[in-house]
This record gives C-alpha cells, structure tokens and sequence, in this order.
C-alpha cells in the first residue's frame, strides 16, 4: 500500500531530477536521490518548500517520488 507524507525540499538535481529532502517527522535525516515527477517545473523546485512524497514501499526508500511541491 503507497504511502503518501510530507517533506521539505534540501536540495534539487536538474540534471538526474533527483532530490535530497527531510521527510517530516524524521528528525533530520534526509533522503537522497529521491525521483520527482518530470511535470514540476525545476523552477518550482526551490530549497525550503514543502513536497508531497508518494512511497510505492514504505520499507525501500528508492521507491518514492516527489509528486508536488507547494
């Protein structure tokens, strides 16, 4: 079953469109490399906004992808 949280972007790589975010409740340890969704535009992508992650498996963190930014 997806898993859908909150997080805050750190960082953002335009050229893999990978993320590095700080996932809410997760004190402050962030996950890298996440994917985001090739619809966000990178200029929404700015350090500090909150995103919605989606996590196809809440147990493998390689299988999530940023699905909003706001």
């Amino acid at each position: 079953m997806p898993g859908i949280k909150k997080g805050t972007l750190r960082s953002f790589d335009s050229g893999s469109y990978t993320a590095t975010l700080e996932v809410a409740g997760s004190g402050k340890s962030f996950l890298q490399g996440v994917l985001v969704a090739r619809n966000i535009p990178t200029s929404e992508m700015i350090n500090g906004r909150n995103v919605l992650v989606v996590f196809m498996d809440e147990h493998n963190t390689k299988d999530a992808v940023v699905a909003a930014v706001y």
